[in-house]
């Protein structure tokens, strides 16, 4: 009976010395846990723990937020942990991208990751800076960082070609847009933005006020608000070499009074093409002139418009003879000519609401790029497409309804569609070429083309069928129901470019000077236009398909004459 006894007392005695390790162990993990979450408090006067008092470069190693690079430095200050831990917090909307290549730490909630840094580089080094440390420039860019300079909307630093892609704008991307037209500097803005010019002002900005990083190129610096990243470009990719040219306009009389119109000039013996054209890339001037030994810069003015070229054997003599003769060779340079390059919303809501109305394929994107430069107002979308949006058409994300923009895009019919606007341009163009268009785009994007397959496929026939019925219909509707119409052709706009375009700036209520129409004509192209020719031979329209579109151009050549109009283009009417 004894023995019993004595083993239950033994196994109680345990367990009391089980349960104590046990609540020591409790106590000491809770004590650990809330010294731990102290560190997410606000930052306040307390005693130094000991996490506070390990090196701030260990620390931060441990989290892994800097690289080895940082480390190295002699000392780690604490606007170098701020700037690191604003750089990596994660954005309020998730990037594209593979996720294998996010920061873990990122993950971590940036709330408790920032009061943590301002907790231990605060107590070990004093109170941090007010703001982060900007992102550095790219270390793998062929060109050399000048620096960060100030920005103005309405007083351009670099007062060359602009571009924009707000969703994958690098370094490498900017320089080589610069470089291809001759610039020698590329200046990057708010991450997304690139300026190109020759001339940068003397003094530049701190260099903290470059603080935004590019979309495409994560921990490089693409300037910020109103400040430019700057690098001169010394090295150019062999592809945008080759596009580097310059192009021959034709032979021309000169204006009234002479050279005296021509901004800038440079006189030398053996004057060559390349030499002026170089000459006058680095002043930012789109035309070199040559007469002779004479070299001029200019733009296109309404004294000197290019329209009236004369045979090129006028321009074929003796340079001794031909510097006192009245003709000249005028070439087009890499640069683009900025006097229309300035685009902005309208400064109140307009009280007309106009449609950009087209079927797909009929040039809507181009006829936007000659509105926006010849207006100087963006123009809208009753669709949002992310694509023109990252390539500069700002007005893509803007709500279709707002009324900020010179017009709007759609490609809608139908009575309640249409009835929405109160006035419209009807932009027009030969079937054939429109169906081929958005089946390119519908297989390869805005700028591609179809690949062979596809047109072989099954798809190309039911979509003729499809869209050409479309077609026919979208033009119908917009002239049973449009309340206000200004019906242009694509075919008109392509030959007579200013004539045409004047009366649409007209059609919307905008006064704009004969230098910016010229301005417009002289970067007509714009982005958005298939280089080279269909990579496919045969034709892609057979009898049938002929057949059935035709009958639809008949039937809209009809409906526009008894709308009191001209008719369709008569090259492409059939007979």
């Amino acid at each position: 009976m004894a023995k019993p006894l004595f083993r239950l007392q033994k196994l109680l005695l345990r367990t009391q010395f089980l349960l104590f390790f046990l609540t020591a162990a409790y106590l000491m993990t809770g004590s650990l846990l809330l010294q731990r979450a102290r560190v997410a408090l606000p930052p306040g006067p307390r005693a130094p723990g000991p996490l506070q008092a390990l090196p701030v470069a260990a620390v931060a190693l441990g989290v892994g937020l800097l690289d080895s690079g940082a480390l190295q430095a002699p000392r780690v200050s604490p606007e170098l942990l701020l700037g690191v831990d604003v750089l990596r917090r994660p954005p309020a909307r998730p990037r594209p991208g593979p996720r294998g290549l996010r920061s873990r730490n990122s993950e971590l909630p940036p709330l408790r990751r920032r009061r943590w840094f301002h907790h231990l580089a605060g107590d070990a080094q004093g109170p941090p800076a007010p703001g982060p440390e900007a992102p550095r420039p790219a270390a793998s860019s062929r060109g050399t960082y000048v620096g960060c300079f100030s920005d103005s909307g309405h007083d351009r630093t670099l007062r060359g070609t602009v571009f924009f892609d707000l969703r994958k704008m690098t370094v490498s991307h900017c320089q080589d847009a610069c470089a291809e037209r001759s610039y020698v500097y590329a200046g990057l803005e708010a991450g997304a933005e690139c300026y190109c010019g020759n001339r940068l002002p003397v003094r530049s900005v701190r260099p903290e006020a470059c603080n935004h990083e590019c979309k495409g190129e994560k921990g490089s610096v693409c300037g910020g608000v109103g400040r430019l990243s700057v690098y001169r470009v010394e090295d150019l990719q062999l592809s945008s070499r080759k596009r580097r040219t310059v192009t021959y306009r034709g032979c021309f009389r000169l204006p009234e009074n002479g050279t005296h119109t021509f901004p800038d000039s440079l006189t030398q013996a053996n004057a060559t093409v390349d030499a002026c054209s170089g000459f006058c890339s680095q002043k930012e001037f789109p035309l070199a002139i040559l007469r002779g030994w004479e070299c001029y810069c200019a733009y296109p003015t309404p004294q000197f418009s290019l329209r009236d070229a004369v045979d090129n054997s006028l321009c074929g003599q003796e340079p001794e003879a031909q510097s006192l003769a009245q003709y000249c060779e005028v070439y087009q340079t890499p640069v683009q000519d900025t006097r229309c390059t300035d685009r902005r919303f309208l400064p109140t809501k307009s009280k007309v609401f106009v449609a950009l109305s087209s079927f797909p394929g009929a040039g809507n994107t181009w006829a936007r790029h000659l509105i926006e430069h010849a207006t100087g107002f963006y123009t809208g979308s009753y669709y949002f497409d992310g694509t023109l949006y990252n390539k500069g058409f700002k007005g893509e994300k803007d709500h279709w309804r707002s009324r900020r923009t010179i017009c709007v895009k759609t490609h809608e019919s139908g009575q309640r569609e249409i009835e929405m606007f109160d006035s419209a341009i009807l932009l027009i163009r030969n079937p054939y070429r429109s169906l081929v268009a958005e089946f390119n785009r519908k297989c390869a994007g805005h700028l591609g083309y179809a690949a062979d397959r596809n047109w072989k496929s099954k798809e190309w026939p039911d979509f003729v069928r499809s869209y050409a019925a479309w077609w026919s219909s979208h033009v119908l509707d917009w002239l049973r129901y449009g309340k206000r119409l200004l019906v242009v052709h694509y075919e008109e706009l392509r030959h007579s470019l200013l004539p045409t375009l004047r009366e649409m700036v007209a059609f919307l209520n905008v006064s704009v000077s004969e230098e910016r129409l010229l301005c417009v004509e002289n970067n007509k192209e714009g982005s958005f236009r298939r280089r080279g020719r269909r990579p496919h031979g045969p034709e892609p329209f057979t009898p049938e398909m002929r057949a059935l579109i035709d009958g639809y151009i008949r039937t809209v050549d009809k409906a526009l004459r008894d709308h009191g109009g001209t008719g369709l283009p008569g090259e492409y009417v059939p007979r």
